[in-house]
Formats: structure tokens, sequence, C-alpha cells
């Protein structure tokens, strides 16, 4: 028996990144286009509100292009929290 794959879609390895790492089905608004630009090496500018999910915004990139990323923060609570999540997640993360 031969199985036609020519109409099953390619998983899409940022959304693979959204389930396994962080546990999520899909994307709030806005953060699947910002993710969606980084991974297609464009410069992005995301002006959204507290809590819509910025931080997702440059973690799910990071851990689909692999290597090292370096994010700057002003706000050291932040930093430390989002460390400690990445942590519990199972991804190597620290802060300066």
């Amino acid at each position: 028996m031969q199985v036609s794959t020519a109409s099953v879609p390619a998983e899409d390895p940022k959304r693979r990144v959204l389930k396994d790492v962080f546990g999520f089905d899909d994307f709030r608004p806005g953060q699947d286009a910002v993710t969606e630009a980084l991974l297609a090496g464009r410069h992005v500018l995301a002006v959204m509100p507290t809590g819509a999910g910025k931080s997702l915004c440059y973690q799910v990139p990071a851990l689909v292009l692999g290597g090292l990323t370096i994010v700057v923060s002003p706000l050291v609570a932040l930093m430390q929290d989002q460390v400690a999540a990445l942590r519990l997640a199972g991804v190597a993360a620290d802060t300066i």
C-alpha cells in the first residue's frame, strides 16, 4: 500500500517548540507574525501590552534557530522570572 504525503503539511517548528517547551497549543494575537518575521531574518519592533506574551516572541525563535541568544532587559525581576521558567522547561538560560 502506498501512502501519499503530498497533502500532509510539514510540521511548523515554531509551533512544535511552542507546544513541547511551553505547553501552549496556539500563539496569542500578534505572536505568530512576530516569530515568523524573526525566523525569516527580518528586524522587528513589537509594541504589545503587558501580558501579551512578548517574551515568547524571542524565546520561540531562539529555540527554533538554536545557538546563543542574548536578551537585554532593564527589568531584573522579569529576567529572573523568565530564566526560572525557561530552566523549568529544560532550556539552558542565565542572567548576567
